[in-house]
């Protein structure tokens, strides 16, 4: 999973998050425990726990019994999707070509030949992503 800065960089960048099961969020200025960090508290779609419900106004995710916090739902819009590798390498399509480790962490080869690093295997695919999004790779 990528870092919430990130997450948050490729959102406004134009990647659209169809929640499933398995994804993970956060609730950005949410601190259910008086956290100091809104992005500690992640979340996890689950069948049972919390689930998606679309609706013709959106979609919703839904806090079914969920005791940690007095949550009902959330918009979807208004959660912070923090998607995994196997998602990133998804986004990135045939733009992916190689994911390498380097001394510091590691570099994503992309089909422009352009190189994007970052401290773990999904920063890098996230930076991939991030520059295909905005037309730069």
């Amino acid at each position: 999973m990528i870092a919430p800065d990130l997450a948050r960089l490729l959102a406004a960048a134009g990647l659209v998050w169809t929640p499933r099961s398995g994804d993970v969020f956060t609730i950005p200025g949410a601190t259910p425990d008086a956290s100091p960090d809104p992005d500690a508290e992640h979340y996890v779609v689950s069948e049972l726990t919390i689930e998606p419900r679309t609706y013709p106004t959106g979609t919703i995710l839904a806090f079914n019994g969920t005791t940690e916090w007095a949550l009902d739902s959330v918009a979807a819009e208004d959660a912070l999707w923090l998607p995994r590798e196997d998602q990133l390498r998804e986004a990135l399509g045939p733009g992916f070509v190689a994911l390498r480790r380097t001394a510091t962490g590691y570099a994503v080869e992309d089909d422009a030949g352009e190189s994007h690093l970052g401290s773990s295997a999904a920063d890098a695919l996230g930076e991939a992503l991030l520059a295909r999004l905005r037309g730069s790779s």
